[in-house]
């Protein structure tokens, strides 16, 4: 059951991960531009209401609004992600399993996390140590 799961996480991810990129694409934007200019000037021509063809308008600029947004967002996740990266390897002593830890999957960033949250309690009690050691030293 574990290895079907795994499996499906691991095609599921492939697949949003095909999906963002195809969202963020010019080309299918100019193509959703397309579609909605020819839905437009079909439902113009149409007898409809005032509210109908303003709630066109709206549904189709919602709709473009969708691509745009995606490619905006790609380009950002991207500049963060390269940024983050040069960050890490500039620092002689940082762990390099975060490097392009957007290419892990989600269990993977799961484990990575928990490593980290074991890691800031091992530091946290070593710094109450540290504290409790000050003020012994301050109290003689």
């Amino acid at each position: 059951m574990v290895k079907i799961y795994s499996h499906l996480e691991s095609v599921f991810e492939k697949l949003t991960s095909v999906a963002t990129s195809i969202l963020g694409n010019p080309i299918t934007f100019l193509i959703a531009l397309c579609l909605v200019l020819f839905w437009w000037t079909n439902s113009f021509f149409s007898t409809q209401d005032q509210h109908q063809i303003i709630g066109d308008i709206i549904f189709g600029t919602t709709f473009l609004s969708l691509f745009i947004i995606q490619k905006s967002f790609n380009k950002f996740s991207a500049s963060l992600h390269l940024k983050i990266n040069e960050l890490v390897s500039s620092h002689d002593t940082a762990s390099n399993a975060v490097m392009n830890v957007e290419a892990k999957t989600e269990r993977e960033i799961t484990e990575l996390s928990k490593e980290y949250s074991e890691l800031a309690e091992k530091i946290k009690e070593v710094n109450e140590e540290i504290e409790g050691i000050d003020e012994e030293i301050e109290g003689k």
